[in-house]
């Protein structure tokens, strides 16, 4: 989105089922005391979202009206998780399982004319290849899980034009302590910061070369120097 604001949105779960604890929000909590730790002037804003579809929907909707973030990342719990996980994309239907207040989606679908996948602009199989936590494994998935987090990702990704992403966290354990995520969640932060800024760069080179546009100098190996 051209119109975007140089705010990073990180948002984390609060309790659903048996999880009286969400790690995603342990996890977000701890970010935002460490910061982005980057030179870069990015703010960074935190918002716990609840495990319910009706409401994430209208959380979400308002982040990207009145936010307009560079980047949405939001971070979820997995359960059977040992590694964290990167999703690649978010899914329009298969949301059977109810929420915290018993609520399903009508047949569920996400949004009835969207299109069945949705997929990051950010590449996750490369900042997984990219990140090392020492701690804690960081793996790439392209499927979300079809529950409130999947729900939240494609939303995000609608209204954000593909800029958002989705981080699975495992359950918080004398191994694996709120820290170790946050601090975890900086480092993935920081390196899909990277892969956004360098696509929006080469997004201006493709532009400036479809225009035709030699002020900037002569096309050399696809790039213009």
């Amino acid at each position: 989105m051209d119109s975007q604001s140089s705010c990073v949105v990180v948002t984390g779960f609060g309790p659903f089922r048996q999880h009286l604890v969400n790690s995603s929000w342990e996890a977000v909590k701890e970010l935002s005391k460490l910061g982005l730790g980057s030179d870069r002037e990015v703010e960074l804003r935190t918002l716990q979202l609840p495990v319910d579809y009706r409401e994430v929907k209208q959380r979400v909707t308002r982040i990207w009206e009145d936010l307009q973030p560079q980047l949405a990342v939001h971070v979820g719990l997995d359960a059977t998780a040992k590694a964290i996980v990167l999703e690649q994309c978010g899914k329009n239907r298969g949301y059977r399982d109810a929420d915290i207040r018993g609520f399903r989606p009508d047949r569920g679908v996400c949004l009835p004319h969207g299109p069945e996948v949705i997929t990051s602009r950010v590449s996750m199989k490369t900042v997984s290849r990219r990140v090392a936590v020492e701690g804690v494994e960081v793996a790439f998935s392209r499927d979300a899980g079809r529950y409130v987090c999947d729900y939240t990702y494609y939303l995000s990704l609608h209204h954000g034009n593909g800029c958002a992403v989705l981080v699975h966290v495992p359950p918080l354990s004398r191994w694996l302590p709120a820290s170790l995520l946050g601090k975890a969640l900086q480092v993935i932060i920081q390196e899909m910061l990277e892969e956004t800024e360098k696509a929006r760069a080469q997004s201006l080179v493709c532009r400036k070369l479809n225009l035709g546009d030699s002020s900037q100098g002569e096309p050399i190996g696809g790039l213009l120097l």
